[in-house]
């Protein structure tokens, strides 16, 4: 539905996820993926969308010198913060394990941030969605983490996966966000950068 709109336009996404490829590719949107390595280290005096908004900034610098002026980069950092604490993604079970046991029984909050950068300019968006996971018993985490392997998600879980039909008692805010990018968000500044 969207590829006419775009159509003078490269669209990167730089970045691997398979959520966020798949959200684009059900929108129809023409796109491209290209990736850098980035050391995602940031001041741990950040809080929050300080966290992510610093992050896609950071994600998007390698592609700043080589941009023609039809191309968008688009950049994404998705994580969680709960209890004035930020959660990644875990690097093995056993952190996995633990953040899990840190977010049972309570609210916490999900936040993406979205860089688009272009030859001239460059915009940052984000969305802040709210999470309340049930009380989680050890056998339920111990199974999660085994079977789903939950290590590439911030927070170790994915809500789109079996623990976001057991254990997820109520989310507030953009369903697309907590998994990883909040597609109505970024089809309206689409929209906005491509209509000028």
């Amino acid at each position: 539905m969207y590829a006419d709109k775009f159509k003078s336009y490269e669209i990167i996404l730089a970045s691997n996820s398979p959520r966020r490829k798949q959200f684009l590719k059900e929108l129809g949107i023409p796109f491209s993926v290209k990736t850098f390595e980035v050391d995602e280290i940031f001041d741990p005096k950040l809080k929050g969308v300080e966290i992510s908004d610093y992050l896609v900034k950071l994600k998007a610098e390698p592609f700043l010198e080589d941009l023609e002026p039809n191309q968008i980069v688009v950049t994404a950092d998705t994580i969680v913060w709960g209890n004035e604490q930020y959660f990644g993604k875990p690097e093995n079970k056993e952190e996995a394990k633990k953040m899990l046991f840190q977010l049972s029984g309570k609210s916490h909050q999900v936040i993406t941030s979205v860089c688009f950068t272009q030859k001239n300019q460059q915009n940052i968006i984000n969305e802040t969605s709210s999470v309340t996971f049930k009380k989680l018993s050890s056998s339920e985490i111990e199974y999660y983490v085994n079977e789903f392997k939950p290590m590439d998600k911030a927070g170790a879980y994915g809500i789109q996966e079996w623990i976001g039909t057991t254990a997820i008692e109520k989310i507030k805010g953009s369903y697309t966000n907590i998994v990883g990018l909040p597609m109505a968000q970024v089809l309206q500044y689409l929209e906005k950068l491509t209509s000028n």
